[in-house]
């Protein structure tokens, strides 16, 4: 099922020359790097991988937040961790998964897995990738 936006809040854009092993900018100028294929180059470079799990860990935070606010619960301290995994996939091309790992310090578990659920449910990136690849949550 797609959902189409109601109203556009945001867009932006970047671009890419040299796949994997090139260099990425975005369109506002705040992404200007070269990337290459993980553990190919002597100095670290991000990949799609490494931006991806960028993106995803900050929208759940903000999301997971967002969630909070409406329940009163304070997750200032908290923090989420995107592992962003690739590799060969059933369909004989490749894929990724994630594992996202949040802390809640001083939000008791019950409450906090609540949080993550409601979180999963409220993500533009959770929403986009679901049924597409696997994601687990993972309370720390």
């Amino acid at each position: 099922m797609t959902i189409a936006l109601t109203k556009v809040a945001y867009t932006t854009a970047a671009t890419a020359r040299g796949g994997r092993s090139g260099h990425v900018t975005s369109a506002d100028g705040v992404i200007d790097l070269d990337t290459a294929q993980p553990g190919t180059s002597d100095t670290a470079k991000a990949n799609p991988e490494t931006l991806f799990a960028a993106g995803y860990a900050a929208c759940f935070q903000g999301a997971l937040a967002n969630r909070a606010r409406t329940r009163g619960v304070d997750t200032s301290d908290s923090t989420v961790t995107a592992e962003v995994s690739f590799g060969p996939s059933e369909d004989d091309g490749f894929g990724i998964a994630v594992e996202l790992t949040v802390q809640l310090p001083g939000v008791d578990r019950e409450t906090a897995r609540e949080l993550l659920e409601l979180a999963h449910e409220f993500c533009p990136y959770s929403k986009a990738t679901r049924g597409n690849i696997a994601v687990t949550l993972e309370l720390a």
